[in-house]
């Protein structure tokens, strides 16, 4: 028997609309640390020609145009580069921003010096294409830049339970893969002569677990696609499986919340 195959056009197009709903930029903010770090690992330099793949609303962008670098900043949710455009402004950061998929970059072999993402490549629908794509972008010598939530933390743990209330289409490889290395040395290996991966730690802090799933089922597409999805009783399942994660995970004691999630930021010299 064949396995079962999915329509990734069709896929895509889901994810385009889940990313769409609610409002991003919300929690990606908190998560500006994260693209700070990684513009430090790839020891960006000024005037180097920077590329932001899936960049949702910013934080890898703002991070190498405050290293005087040329960014090209990417995502194929227009809602999503208009909020980073608005974060570019207030910092007064020359950045050009272009819709544009990562499967499918519109720009010539070896344009950029350095190509980043962080928490957003990872769910583009066909692993291979997107980092084929980052590395034929990338110069011989250049840079990949990469921060992925890891299968064992918390982000990846949410996913797995996200999937037991919604299951994911057949066949599709999931997002956290390429928070292993030994999938990255399998997408990357061919083009990389050097690939550094480190886990890092970021910490979610809200008020309470409630809180925390109240901001995300308003603002985080995934987790507020799949509550829509739910009538009332299987929605209120998932919100006590997200409660039990998030309290077991919760290293603040009863009056507050902060939960540690692993990624992996990784930078890959290109071949």
């Amino acid at each position: 028997m064949n396995a079962p195959t999915t329509d990734l056009a069709a896929l895509k197009a889901r994810q385009q609309t889940a990313w769409a709903s609610g409002d991003y930029a919300v929690i990606g903010t908190t998560l500006q640390i994260v693209g700070e770090q990684l513009a430090e690992a790839c020891d960006l330099r000024c005037d180097e020609r920077v590329l932001d793949v899936a960049a949702g609303n910013g934080n890898a962008t703002l991070a190498a145009a405050r290293r005087g670098c040329q960014v090209t900043s990417t995502d194929y949710v227009p809602a999503l580069l208009e909020r980073a455009a608005e974060r570019a402004r207030a910092d007064r950061l020359d950045v050009k921003f272009q819709t544009a998929d990562v499967e499918a970059l519109p720009f010539e072999d070896a344009s950029f010096d350095v190509v980043l993402s962080t928490f957003g490549v990872m769910f583009a629908p066909d692993h291979a294409k997107a980092a084929a794509n980052m590395a034929r972008v990338c110069r011989p010598g250049g840079r990949i830049g990469l921060a992925n939530w890891t299968p064992e933390g918390f982000i990846g743990r949410l996913f797995k339970v996200l999937g037991r209330h919604v299951p994911p289409p057949p066949g599709v490889q999931p997002p956290s893969l390429w928070g292993v290395q030994s999938h990255l040395e399998t997408l990357f290996g061919d083009q990389a002569s050097a690939i550094a991966a480190v886990p890092r730690t970021f910490n979610f802090r809200y008020r309470s677990a409630a809180h925390f799933i109240e901001v995300f089922r308003l603002w985080y597409g995934p987790i507020h696609k799949a509550f829509a999805a739910l009538p009332p009783d299987k929605a209120a399942d998932l919100d006590r499986d997200l409660t039990e994660l998030l309290e077991s995970l919760n290293r603040a004691g009863p009056n507050s919340l902060v939960v540690p999630s692993e990624y992996l930021e990784v930078v890959i010299t290109r071949r």
